[in-house]
């Protein structure tokens, strides 16, 4: 009797496990609050009616080791799986995320209009969120907004995240990494986290090959040490056109608060998003006597000492790359620091 009992027993729970509930296959999504209990979950999805018998799922819950943790977010399940299929996706915690890459050198637009394309925020807002002094203060960024605060990676945004929490996210993680190690040799330097990621983020936007980083940086350090313009050529577009764009002469006359072509010293923020390479650089420039680079055709840079050796690779830079110019044409692409 009491074998028969529980085979009877065992035959209800798999069929109430492995049976769906609903005979149409359509796809739904389920919120499971924050703080909420396995058998409050439980009673969402009974609610949803993806579920039978409750007590079996909690049971079932239990033996999975399901009920010890439930992830909060968004579930994105079908009403023609079974309840036990069901089970496997809270216990794997598979709720919606939306993917979010920031690439090294992306600046404050890019990442906006790659929110933007999440729907958390439109990119009006992320920009006045980003700038918004209240929300500066409470990370202790001493910056005109987060630019170059944030890592670049890519971030798994859980739907129904905030805007406020997913940049939390990211400030954490370009935090990390400010070590110990990153903390003391900036002091050393006599530099603020600001001014390294400011000078991080103009190396980031110059360097193509990662061995001539530490070279860049050098050249931007003598400029410091020396009191002479960094005259970067990525300053003097932003905040006004796209990186992509060409440089010219009119650009680097005008007067803005980044532009390093009419300011003495770094600016007052970054300029985009450094990676750690370019942090690390900036940090730890080579040693070398350089105050001058100019693009060459593969991409890397000719740096030179003296002036007169400047304008001779500047002289061969247009000779190659865009023909003999005069002096007076708007084109000073790829110059870099003159």
């Amino acid at each position: 009797m009491l074998f028969a009992t529980l085979l009877t027993f065992l035959l209800y729970a798999a069929a109430e496990l492995f049976l769906p509930v609903q005979t149409s296959n359509k796809n739904i999504e389920v919120e499971i609050p924050r703080g909420s209990t396995f058998r409050q979950a439980v009673e969402i999805l009974r609610g949803q009616n993806l579920i039978r018998d409750k007590r079996i799922f909690l049971i079932a819950g239990r033996l999975s080791g399901a009920d010890r943790r439930i992830r909060a977010g968004f579930y994105s399940l079908w009403t023609g799986k079974s309840p036990a299929e069901i089970l496997k996706v809270l216990r794997m915690g598979k709720i919606i995320e939306y993917e979010l890459k920031i690439l090294e050198g992306d600046s404050l637009i890019e990442i906006s209009e790659a929110f933007a394309k999440t729907g958390i925020i439109s990119a009006e807002k992320f920009m006045e969120r980003a700038k918004d002094s209240n929300f500066l203060s409470s990370y202790n960024i001493k910056a005109p907004s987060i630019e170059g605060y944030i890592f670049p990676d890519t971030y798994f945004i859980p739907k129904g995240m905030s805007a406020e929490e997913a940049l939390d996210t990211m400030i954490a993680k370009m935090r990390e990494k400010f070590t110990d190690k990153v903390t003391v040799r900036a002091q050393q330097l006599g530099m603020t986290e600001n001014q390294v990621l400011t000078l991080a983020s103009i190396i980031e936007k110059e360097a193509v090959v990662d061995s001539e980083r530490g070279l860049i940086s050098a050249v931007y350090h003598n400029r410091l040490r020396k009191n002479m313009p960094l005259q970067a050529d990525p300053t003097a577009i932003y905040g006004i056109k796209s990186s992509k764009e060409k440089i010219t002469l009119n650009d680097l006359k005008r007067k803005t608060a980044y532009n390093t072509y009419v300011i003495t010293g770094l600016p007052p923020g970054p300029i985009a998003s450094p990676g750690l390479k370019s942090i690390i650089s900036a940090l730890y420039p080579e040693s070398v006597p350089y105050i001058f680079f100019v693009a060459q055709d593969d991409r890397t840079h000719r740096f030179s000492e003296t002036a007169a050796q400047h304008a001779e690779a500047v002289r061969q830079y247009r000779m190659t790359k865009q023909g003999i110019k005069s002096s007076t044409e708007e084109d000073n692409s790829g110059n870099g620091p003159s």
